[in-house]
């Protein structure tokens, strides 16, 4: 039975992801709430909030086998309506948040011989959107940290990002909190609907396992091709 620490595992992607983890292997959640995590087998709860000092992090003696790293923010504004303190959010929980739980838990990952770290970033990274000026930067920086990491920690620690476009998570609620909103979301990308968490977390069940052992250091786009199609 392997062992995987999830951070934000208790909504959205990180849910679904503990919930497809947990059924084979024991999972560790930090998370500043534990709701959902009722009923489900192998799941153990820590309290945490990555917005915290490094040292506030709770201490975990297991090797670690996978890391996934999902707390986000989606902060949607135009230029002229975003303050530096909305910039530094967003760096503080997408980028500071995933170094500190990263060096926190480096040597329990390193025990583990063969290990991997899964990060999160945004189609709106590599494509450009409006509105999307503090949390492409903040994602932007995601990306940068995989790769280097991935160069720093091979070849026993495998560091990949998922690059999701919108999907039907509580995080997107706003975006998505009526069907004319929906429709439109849908309609934006090739394939004509938008993703779910379960389909994000079979990727991060992949790029944790042996079947991505030779895939370190990439940005893994799901995102029904709206990156990289246009349609006529």
């Amino acid at each position: 039975m392997s062992t995987y620490l999830i951070i934000g595992g208790t909504s959205g992607i990180g849910l679904a992801t503990t919930k497809l983890l947990s059924k084979n292997n024991h999972v560790i959640v930090l998370s500043r709430t534990n709701k959902n995590l009722d009923g489900l087998s192998n799941v153990e709860f820590h309290y945490a909030d990555v917005t915290k000092s490094i040292e506030e992090l709770p201490q975990i003696n297991d090797s670690i086998d996978g890391l996934v790293y999902c707390p986000g923010t989606i902060n949607l504004k135009p230029l002229k309506s975003l303050k530096l303190e909305d910039f530094q959010n967003d760096f503080e929980v997408n980028l500071l948040g995933a170094v500190k739980v990263i060096n926190k838990y480096f040597n329990n990952l390193k025990s583990a011989g063969k290990s991997s770290v899964v990060l999160f970033s945004t189609v709106a990274v590599q494509t450009g959107m409006p509105y999307h000026a503090s949390v492409a930067s903040s994602k932007g920086a995601v990306e940068g940290l995989t790769r280097t990491l991935a160069a720093e920690f091979a070849p026993n620690i495998r560091v990949n990002c998922i690059a999701p476009s919108i999907t039907n998570t509580p995080l997107a609620e706003k975006l998505l909190n009526n069907e004319a909103k929906v429709k439109a979301s849908e309609d934006r990308h090739p394939l004509k609907r938008i993703g779910s968490a379960e389909e994000i977390a079979q990727a991060v069940e992949f790029l944790l396992s042996e079947k991505s052992g030779f895939i370190t250091g990439q940005i893994i786009k799901i995102d029904g091709g709206i990156s990289s199609l246009k349609l006529i």
